[in-house]
């Protein structure tokens, strides 16, 4: 029985498979498709395939995460949307906050939302905040809104009335009225999409889910037949951006929750590793061919934000972007990645993306065009990357092409050798990384010198050893996989579904029993979805928390609900929890104040797949060992340094750097002074100088 992850990035499909019997495992790596990026999948399979290490009768799941979402919203490459509001609101998903994420510029550009303003009809209706009916659905007036919007063409329609959290009714009332009208048409509701408070978020959360539904409907039926066409009849799971996995059909239901699908597996399998290997602490630092990661591993649990947000106006700003109400693993992503274009800013200085060269024309050593100076062509002029050795040796570098692109962008201009042009690309990306990675610690108030790496992407291991002495890092850690990082994590993700609800009631004046029962629907929801994904129900772990605030802030804390009787709930231990979680949070104790309940949140999970991990793959590379001339920061020049393939590293062997070893589809950086020992399981560890 096997196993497969597969992972489209902004340059390369990563797949990755495993016997589940044998431990037996296999990769493949081919540039992405960006026109069908399905083609890049099977054209994967199509490679274990006709190598002889894959039967496709034996494959029982195939695990996809994709990049398409977000592109789709970047790009405004969605469907043609609608959205209905309450009458009186249809500017609000424009309007937003009040925040400004840049106070000084006086040109600032917000965000523009997905659905245009003559796409956004109101209804007359009203539910007040309570739940209460204060004015129906005129339903004539709204069927006048609908047809009207069916004339545009429009392949979608988003509900999102006011406090439709707390009582769906009239969005429900109007899904069946479009239904109607226009049976097969997609139809998001906030209800069901983002039934949580916050007006302007669960807009905009509803918004995108349906603006990007038809997109990704279609996306995933082409995948299934893809697959079934290379003779592949095992159950499709699709990645969240929670770190569950979901059968296509919630997918397609919910395609908001695919925005970090792919980051998001590369930190499940870094925290499946961080409990393989005992390391209570781990950062996650995964670096692929458009950008790079960061994130937090504790106690074996990747932290997961609330909330997220996407297309952002300007690359990396907090706040200039779309915001989306859906459980995400919380990131920090830097703009550099082993395509990111290297370029002089007008003050003369050197910097280093976010535009990419991608894979379409990749950087100028791939020899397919492109000719701007990129991370990878700075590696390979480092001697980090090995023109013959590349992929396995399955794709050349061009090295010359390298050199130039380097020569004539940066190094003239500047004044430097290519060398030095080659090496200030190189340090500037690994101490932007590190800087940025340095403040996502201290934000959540953690130590970065308490930490190990987990180092993941093709240029990952490249790259982590720099990065994390720049941290102060003491202990850095690779699998020999790391190069298709991502899609081994989706093998570590188990099938999950989250749900929230806002309710807000003060903790003292808390209705158990109607509460309880409304966590009871809500669990069942869960449950239902992971049991789709055919998890045993007896496998299904469920979970209850809730978001407390003292009376009159403007943000809460998540609450562990497990372990209380309900519906005869003690409230002294609910405050008791939330004053503790407060209190780690914000290092001081909160005021004297009331507190209350804002949002409800269930989740359901199947069990965290086993996978028997060993050392090496299918096909590893048997070349000999050699040496070759690299660049190092502490020898401040080039150093004659050992290359070796992972193959022919024996488990337990010790290694002093300066060394490389080349994984096939990435080269960790041993530098000098650190020392690395393979374990059985394929885990390079490495001890940095202190």
């Amino acid at each position: 029985m096997i196993f497969i992850g597969t992972d489209i990035g902004g340059t390369f499909t990563d797949l990755f498979a495993i016997e589940l019997e044998t431990g037996r495992s296999m990769t493949a790596k081919v540039l992405t498709d960006h026109e069908d990026p399905t083609q890049s999948v099977s054209e994967g399979i199509r490679q274990m395939v006709e190598s002889g290490q894959l039967k496709p009768e034996a494959v029982a799941r195939v695990l996809h995460g994709t990049t398409l979402v977000t592109n789709a919203v970047i790009q405004r490459r969605g469907a043609k949307a609608a959205l209905l509001v309450t009458e009186g609101f249809r500017d609000a998903i424009e309007i937003g906050t009040e925040h400004r994420f840049d106070l000084y510029d006086l040109d600032i550009e917000k965000p523009r939302p997905v659905i245009p303003r003559h796409l956004r009809r109101p209804v007359r209706e009203r539910i007040l905040a309570g739940g209460i009916v204060e004015l129906p659905l005129d339903r004539a007036q709204a069927e006048t809104e609908v047809r009207a919007l069916l004339a545009e063409g429009v392949q979608s329609i988003a509900v999102c009335l006011l406090h439709a959290f707390r009582n769906p009714a009239h969005e429900i009332e109007l899904r069946e009225l479009i239904r109607s009208l226009a049976p097969g048409l997609h139809v998001s509701l906030s209800s069901e999409v983002a039934p949580e408070i916050r007006e302007y978020e669960r807009a905009s959360t509803t918004a995108l889910n349906a603006y990007v539904a038809p997109v990704v409907g279609p996306y995933l039926r082409d995948l299934g037949e893809q697959l079934a066409g290379r003779g592949i009849r095992g159950a499709l799971l699709i990645m969240q951006s929670n770190g569950g996995t979901a059968v296509a059909e919630t997918a397609s239901q919910f395609p908001v929750r695919l925005l970090e699908s792919g980051p998001a597996a590369g930190a499940i399998g870094a925290a499946y590793i961080a409990r393989a290997t005992d390391r209570p602490k781990v950062l996650f630092f995964d670096m692929g061919g458009t950008t790079a990661k960061a994130f937090i591993v504790d106690d074996g649990r990747p932290i997961v934000a609330r909330k997220l947000e996407v297309a952002q106006v300007y690359r990396f700003k907090h706040g200039s972007g779309l915001p989306v109400q859906v459980p995400a693993v919380d990131m920090i992503e830097i703009g550099a990645g082993g395509g990111s274009i290297a370029h002089i800013d007008r003050l003369g200085l050197l910097k280093v993306g976010p535009q990419s060269a991608e894979s379409n024309p990749g950087p100028a050593c791939y020899g397919l065009g492109g000719k701007l100076p990129t991370v990878t062509d700075a590696d390979v002029v480092l001697g980090y990357i090995g023109t013959d050795t590349f992929l396995s040796g399955k794709m050349r570098l061009d090295g010359a092409a390298a050199r130039r692109a380097i020569a004539e962008h940066l190094a003239q201009p500047l004044g430097l050798s290519i060398e030095e042009a080659a090496w200030g690309v190189h340090q500037v990306v690994n101490e932007n990384m590190a800087a940025a990675a340095r403040v996502h610690l201290l934000e959540r108030g953690r130590t970065p010198g308490d930490y190990s790496m987990v180092a993941f992407g093709g240029a990952g291991p490249t790259h982590a050893y720099g990065v994390a002495r720049a941290l102060r890092l003491r202990e850095l850690v690779v699998p020999w996989q790391a190069g298709v990082g991502s899609a081994f994590g989706m093998l570590c993700a188990p099938v999950a579904f989250d749900m929230a609800r806002s309710h807000t009631v003060a903790v003292d004046q808390a209705p158990w029993a109607e509460i309880a029962a409304m966590l009871d629907a809500m669990v069942r929801d869960c449950r239902g979805k992971v049991a789709k994904a055919g998890v045993p129900e007896g496998e299904i772990v469920a979970t209850r928390s809730a978001d407390l605030r003292f009376r009159g802030q403007g943000h809460e804390v998540q609450v562990d609900l497990e372990g209380l009787q309900w519906p005869d709930v003690d409230a002294a231990e609910v405050l008791r929890r939330f004053r503790a979680e407060y209190e780690r949070l914000n290092a001081v104790k909160g005021p004297d104040a009331p507190v209350e309940f804002i949002t409800w949140r269930a989740s359901a999970r199947g069990p965290v797949p086993q996978l028997p991990l060993r050392q090496g793959s299918a096909g590893a590379a048997t070349a000999p060992r050699s040496t070759r001339r690299v660049y190092f920061r502490e020898t401040q020049g080039f150093t004659d340094t050992l290359v070796l393939p992972a193959g022919s590293l024996a488990v337990g062997e010790a290694l002093a750097g300066p060394a490389l070893i080349e994984l096939g589809d990435a080269t960790i950086t041993v530098g000098p002074g650190a020392s690395a020992h393979l374990r059985e399981d394929g885990l390079v560890l490495i001890t940095l100088p202190s």
